[in-house]
């Protein structure tokens, strides 16, 4: 009977160890506000849904490449204007409905529409038409050359959705990628199960969990305890040393496409004046907040731009760590007893904690900015959507993504028309080595216009149980793609 029992006990084990190398739980640390990333802003969105759920005409993979995704391969005409998509035969969405052409053209035409709600509607502002050749052959129009267009089209804001799903994608949604949603637990987990039907490769795993952790202490027991598999952009990187010597562990560290900034109201008094906002600038000690809140990951930046990108331009000296300049500043815009403001802070670690570092920073050249922190969908609505701010902190995830700055209606307002016609003299350029002076000009532009005080590309740590493989290192843009991911032996 002990014999008997102790077998059992045996197999069941194993039984379990198989049945738990089928499946993964990830753990991330923001919840999505809701399930629609073409219709909302937050990076959670893409984080769990990107590639996983939805897809494209185009896709990145981990080293930051564009591939071809729905669309297996496209012509482009010859004044670059007219792209013609050649779809994959056979997608299916996850109800069971083709995807063909007519869905391409809904998708597109949705998304730059006058009345879309895309948090990316500039990706789509040069489309004048989408024409369906046939069920797999669409045809876009642009009204001049874009150099950045299939890059735009890897973005999750150009996911490619059904009309006859999109009532309800928002809390149910269906795509067409290598997994089907399931459930969504709000406040604990979203579930997912592998797509037995999807078009491209069969991923290894027959289940993924999300689940959102978003404070450091019970981020790191969970990882501790292997209550989860993987922690994607882990909170808490003073503890990165300690699941560094741990066996059980991989500690992943790369770049993202997360430029950092102290986000700034350029339409609110004082922030409307430039020597407020340079003033405040250099207020700032960069390497401090990255040693404070991050434990030295990071990168200091001086624009927005990711350091990683062949184009890039050092333009730190544009905005030193210089108090006693910052006060001069001040005082000649006015303030020389300074003022008071809002700092408004969204839930992720590097705001809450490098707020509390730059609300002493700014106390320490007379502004007085008052912390208020915000729950993820409150800073959505307050910040982004009612522009009722001062000062705030973001990482902002989008792949190079300095054309939002060519946008006076975005949340930090910065209404350039100089700007503005040197993006789209950029879209219109499809030599690199002028895109590159290009780019190079506009970073210089906000840089020296102070736009944000720009603080660092913000690093992702990942951790992983031993076993784990396929997990992205670097995120060229902000997702958990799941679709490589398998379990070693």
């Amino acid at each position: 009977m002990k014999y008997t029992t102790l077998i059992g006990s045996v197999c069941a084990l194993v039984a379990s160890m198989g049945s738990a190398q089928t499946g993964i739980t990830v753990a991330i640390q923001l919840e999505p506000p809701n399930l629609d990333p073409t219709g909302g802003a937050a990076q959670a969105i893409d984080s769990v849904l990107y590639s996983n759920v939805f897809e494209g005409l185009t896709r990145f993979q981990g080293d930051g490449a564009v591939v071809p995704g729905l669309a297996k391969r496209w012509d482009i005409s010859a004044d670059g204007t007219v792209y013609t998509f050649h779809l994959h035969d056979a997608v299916r969405f996850h109800d069971g409905t083709i995807m063909n052409a007519e869905d391409v053209k809904f998708s597109l035409d949705r998304a730059r529409a006058e009345d879309s709600v895309n948090a990316q509607k500039g990706l789509f502002a040069g489309i004048t038409d989408v024409t369906v050749i046939d069920p797999l052959t669409v045809q876009v129009t642009l009204s001049g050359p874009n150099g950045s267009f299939l890059f735009n089209m890897a973005w999750g804001d150009a996911v490619i959705v059904a009309p006859e799903s999109i009532d309800n994608i928002a809390s149910n949604p269906i795509g067409t990628g290598a997994f089907v949603f399931k459930d969504w637990v709000q406040g604990d987990r979203i579930e997912m199960a592998r797509n037995d039907d999807y078009w491209g490769a069969q991923p290894a795993l027959e289940k993924a969990v999300f689940r959102f952790i978003s404070d450091p202490t019970a981020a790191f027991a969970a990882v501790m305890a292997e209550d989860v598999d993987a922690f994607v952009g882990f909170p808490a990187p003073e503890n990165l040393p300690q699941f560094e010597a741990d066996s059980r562990f991989q500690v992943l560290v790369g770049n993202t496409e997360g430029e950092t900034i102290l986000s700034t109201n350029n339409k609110m008094p004082p922030f409307d004046n430039v020597l407020v906002r340079k003033a405040v600038a250099m207020a700032i000690d960069r390497q401090a907040i990255i040693d404070g809140a991050m434990f030295g990951l990071g990168t200091p930046i001086g624009t927005h731009f990711a350091p990683h990108n062949p184009d890039y331009v050092d333009l730190l000296t544009n905005s030193p760590y210089d108090p006693e300049a910052s006060k001069a500043l001040l005082a000649e815009a006015g303030f020389a007893n300074g003022f008071t403001t809002t700092l408004k802070l969204p839930p992720p670690s590097y705001a809450r904690r490098g707020g509390e570092i730059i609300a002493s920073q700014l106390r320490a050249v007379g502004i007085n900015a008052e912390i208020t922190n915000l729950e993820w969908a409150q800073w959505l609505e307050e910040v982004f959507r009612a522009k009722d701010f001062g000062l705030s902190i973001v990482s902002h995830t989008e792949p190079m993504d300095i054309g939002i700055y060519a946008n006076p209606n975005y949340y930090f307002q910065y209404d350039n028309p100089d700007f503005q016609a040197l993006m789209e003299e950029l879209n219109e350029t499809t030599d690199p080595a002028a895109r590159s002076a290009l780019l190079g000009k506009a970073q210089r532009m906000i840089s020296e216009d102070y736009v944000n005080g720009y603080l660092f590309e913000l690093a992702v740590a990942t951790v992983a149980k031993a076993g784990l493989q396929g997990l992205w290192v670097n995120q060229p843009t902000a997702a958990v793609d799941l679709t490589a991911v398998s379990w070693g032996e």
